[in-house]
C-alpha cells in the first residue's frame, strides 16, 4: 500500500512526493480512512508513529474543498515545541495546496499572533492557555470550525490543562469532526474522550518496544552523588551529543548550569525558558553547538534528533513508557546507543517494573575509581523524596539491588 490509495487531492499528493513519503506507517494506515470518512476517531500512538500525517494529510485534503480565510481546522497541542513540529509537518505536507497555518502558544508576543490570524488562515496549531487568551480577546474567530484535533491528550492532562480544555470546547461548533490522540489512555482521557466523540472509530498501534540498537546500562548510586557520579561518566565516555532527563525544571535547570560550568557545552530545556531561549537550546543542540542537552520529560516532547549517542537518565521516569519514550530518542536509524539510568534506593520498585517491561533485567554497572561511601550533606535537612511507585504498581519487590558489575570505563561492557 501506498498514499495514492487514499485518494488524496492531487496537491495533496504533490506534498507527500515532496515530503519524501513512501509507505504509510501503521497509524497512518489505519486512521486515515476512517477520518477521510469524516468520522470521529481515538487514536492509541506514542511518539514517533507517524500520527501528525495521520491526522494532518486528511486534513489538508478536505480543506482543499471549502471556504478559504478562515479557521476551519484546530489542532490543540500540550507544549510550544510539539505545536511548531506539527506547524513544520502540515507545511510540509501541504506546500502545493495553498493553505496556510498559524500558531498559538505563550511566552512570546500576542500582537503577532493577532495579525496572522487577521490575514487569514485555515489552521490554528494550538497550546490551550494562549488559545483561551485569544478566544476571551475575540481575537480569533472559530464558528465556521470543521475539525478539531487534541493531540497527546494524556500529555495535556499531565500538565492539567483538561479543564482548559473542557473551556475551549464549549466555544466550538456542536456539528464537527472531533480527532483525539494519545500515547497512554488513562480514565481521564476516556472520560474526556467520551464527553467530546460522537461514535467514534478506535485506531491502536502496538505500544513502541525499545530500540534493539540500545544498551542499557543502570547505575546505583546515592541520590546525593549523582551529579558527581554524572560528571564521573560523562569524563569516561565516548559521547557525541548526549541527551540527560531529570525530573524537575528546577533540577534540569541547576544540573545544565553545573555541567555548563564543569566546561561541557550544555544547555536546560525546561519550563521557565521563554519560546526564543528554548528554541536556541533545540536548535543548538540539534546543530552541535550544546553537546549535552538536559531536560525534563515534558519539555524533551517532541524533539526528533537523529545524532544522539547517549540517553542518561539522571531521575528515574515515572512509567515504563516514559522510559521507553526517553530511551527511543538514541539508537535511531540503525545507530548504536546507550541508556544510562542512575537509581538510588528510592527507585527499586520502578527498576523492577522496567525490568519486566523490558523482559530481560537491566546490567548493573560499578564506575570503579568513583567513591561510593561519601555520605549526603548534614545541611540536607529536608525530607527525604518519596519512593519512585509505578503507576499501579502494587506489588513488592525484593529491597536489594542484584549483582553490580564493576567497570573501569563507561564506555566499556
Amino acid at each position: 500500500m501506498d498514499f495514492t490509495n487514499f485518494n488524496f487531492h492531487s496537491k495533496i499528493i504533490a506534498g507527500v512526493v515532496e515530503a519524501g513519503f513512501t509507505q504509510p506507517t501503521p497509524i497512518q494506515e489505519q486512521a486515515i480512512p476512517k477520518i477521510m470518512q469524516h468520522r470521529d476517531v481515538m487514536g492509541l500512538a506514542q511518539t514517533g508513529t507517524g500520527k501528525t500525517a495521520a491526522f494532518g494529510l486528511p486534513i489538508l485534503h478536505q480543506l482543499m474543498k471549502g471556504r478559504r480565510g478562515c479557521v476551519r481546522a484546530l489542532i490543540i497541542a500540550p507544549t510550544r515545541e510539539l505545536a511548531e513540529q506539527i506547524h513544520t509537518s502540515l507545511n510540509l505536507l501541504g506546500q502545493q495546496s495553498g493553505l496556510r497555518s498559524v500558531t498559538i502558544y505563550g511566552g512570546v508576543g500576542i500582537n503577532p499572533q493577532i495579525s496572522k490570524l487577521k490575514r487569514g488562515a485555515e489552521i490554528v496549531v494550538a497550546c490551550p492557555g494562549r488559545l483561551l487568551d485569544h478566544i476571551r480577546q475575540s481575537t480569533i474567530d472559530l464558528s465556521k470550525l470543521d475539525i478539531l484535533v487534541l493531540d497527546e491528550a494524556d500529555r495535556m492532562f499531565d500538565m492539567g490543562f483538561l479543564p482548559d480544555i473542557r473551556r475551549i470546547v464549549k466555544c466550538l461548533p456542536v456539528k464537527r469532526q472531533t480527532l483525539l490522540f494519545s500515547a497512554t489512555m488513562p480514565k481521564e482521557i476516556r472520560h474526556l474522550a467520551q464527553e467530546l466523540l460522537q461514535n467514534a472509530e478506535t485506531v491502536q498501534v502496538d505500544t513502541v518496544a525499545p530500540a534493539e540498537t540500545v544498551t542499557h546500562a543502570l547505575y546505583p548510586v546515592p541520590q546525593h552523588l549523582k551529579t558527581d557520579l554524572l560528571l564521573k561518566l560523562l569524563q569516561q565516555t565516548d559521547t557525541e551529543s548526549v541527551l540527560v532527563f531529570t525530573r524537575t525544571k528546577h533540577r534540569a535547570k541547576r544540573l545544565g548550569e553545573k555541567l555548563d560550568k564543569s566546561g561541557y557545552r550544555a544547555a536546560s530545556l525546561q519550563g521557565n525558558l521563554s519560546q526564543s531561549r528554548r528554541q536556541a537550546a533545540l536548535d543548538g543542540f540539534r546543530d552541535g553547538k550544546y553537546q549535552i542537552l538536559v531536560a525534563t520529560d515534558i519539555a524533551a516532547r517532541g524533539i526528533d534528533v537523529s545524532q544522539v549517542s547517549h540517553v542518561i537518565n539522571f531521575d528515574m521516569p515515572d512509567t515504563t513508557d516514559a522510559y521507553i519514550h526517553r530511551i527511543g530518542r538514541t539508537g535511531r536509524a540503525a545507530r548504536s546507543g546507550d541508556a544510562f539510568t542512575m537509581a538510588s534506593d528510592e527507585d527499586k520498585l520502578m527498576v523492577r517494573t522496567i525490568e519486566r517491561a523490558l523482559g530481560s533485567p537491566l546490567e548493573r554497572y560499578h564506575l570503579e575509581g568513583f567513591d561510593y561511601s561519601v555520605p549526603a550533606p548534614k545541611r540536607a535537612t529536608q525530607p527525604a523524596r518519596r519512593p519512585t511507585q509505578p503507576k499501579l504498581q502494587k506489588s513488592k519487590t525484593r529491597s536489594k539491588f542484584r549483582g553490580r558489575r564493576t567497570i573501569s570505563s563507561a564506555g566499556q561492557r
